[in-house]
């Protein structure tokens, strides 16, 4: 079997991590193969976002988080991100003073390569997939609606060219038709080759878009397969993610 094929995009072993001295994840163990949507679940505050934060260097852990192959845990945010990794904050952080333009300008890592043409992504194609940025081209970020900073925030990642992407909430406090806009960009984020970990706590998005799902509870992985697995398993739901 092909390397390439058989490693892992993302594999997560006995993942352990801490805000001072709480302990807030208990030995998560996940993987996203590439080419794959995963989606990871759960209710607010179970770890799902410490997660995120820990593969990306940005909060204290212990365990192995390895991409590619490659074992990345220890490293600092910035090295992380330059080996192909994009992380979508629920907070957005988008720069609220700097025009729509801009903020997609700050996310290319390798200015000579966007202009090259050597990148999935250049603006163009976010103004393609989501017409209304191109309409607020010259709008500062800080007033554009939830659902345009949400876009917003969504192709700036990608405008640094990720082979992996993990998404934090990209669906909270959206309408519901900016929410099926967002499924399907996902999708055609996942036709351009980049894998994606959809952190969500809305089961109808997971179940519609992703391939396998884990359900966190309590720091820790409680369960993992199918979206038909855990459509048919109505004990799990209620118990984990149910309000």
């Amino acid at each position: 079997m092909n390397e390439a094929v058989s490693t892992p995009m993302l594999q997560i072993a006995d993942l352990h991590g801490y805000y001072g001295k709480s302990h807030v994840l208990h030995g998560v163990n996940l993987h996203v193969n590439p080419g794959e949507i995963v989606c990871l679940l759960g209710r607010n505050g179970v770890g799902r976002s410490t997660t995120a934060k820990a593969v990306m260097g940005q909060v204290l852990a212990k365990g192995s988080v390895r991409f590619k192959g490659r074992e990345i845990l220890g490293m600092k945010a910035y090295e992380i991100a330059r080996l192909g990794i994009g992380l979508v904050p629920e907070n957005r952080d988008i720069f609220p003073d700097l025009t729509v333009r801009q903020n997609l300008m700050l996310g290319i890592k390798d200015p000579r390569a966007q202009l090259r043409g050597e990148c999935r992504w250049n603006i163009d194609d976010m103004y393609a997939l989501f017409p209304r940025l191109k309409e607020r081209d010259g709008t500062p970020g800080g007033v554009l609606s939830g659902g345009e900073q949400q876009m917003l925030t969504l192709c700036r990642t990608l405008m640094g060219d990720p082979d992996f992407v993990m998404i934090d909430e990209p669906t909270e406090g959206l309408a519901p038709k900016i929410v099926e806009l967002v499924g399907e960009f996902l999708q055609e984020v996942k036709k351009r080759g980049v894998s994606i970990l959809l952190i969500e706590q809305k089961l109808a998005i997971a179940l519609d878009i992703s391939e396998r799902l884990y359900l966190m509870g309590h720091g820790r992985i409680v369960f993992e397969g199918t979206p038909a697995d855990l459509k048919n398993n109505a004990a799990i739901r209620k118990e984990w993610l149910e309000v």
